[in-house]
């Protein structure tokens, strides 16, 4: 559950980027919205059951919208460094195309 926090750390320093992160549960501490979607030219999601309920919970907000699975498990602590190594590799590509 501190994937997204993490990932929203290690990206707010790149230049050129702005990031928030979110969760789509109930109880999440920043739970998802329409505005957050609406404002993103790229969502990331870390699992592909995130992708279809984002896609099924906020369809019309995403039609559009560039969605990236990552495909990272929740096994990590905050700023994990295996786990910030992970969100380099597999985010920093598409950073580096926006």
């Amino acid at each position: 559950m501190l994937r997204s926090p993490t990932a929203e750390h290690v990206f707010s320093t790149w230049p050129g980027v702005e990031t928030d992160s979110a969760g789509l549960r109930i109880g999440a501490t920043v739970r998802l919205s329409p505005e957050q979607l609406e404002w993103a030219d790229i969502v990331f999601v870390m699992e592909r059951r995130h992708l279809s309920k984002l896609r099924e919970e906020f369809g019309e907000h995403v039609r559009d919208k560039r969605l990236v699975c990552l495909d990272i498990p929740d096994d990590y602590e905050f700023m994990d460094p295996d786990l910030v190594a992970s969100l380099i590799k597999k985010v920093g590509p598409y950073l580096e195309t926006t």
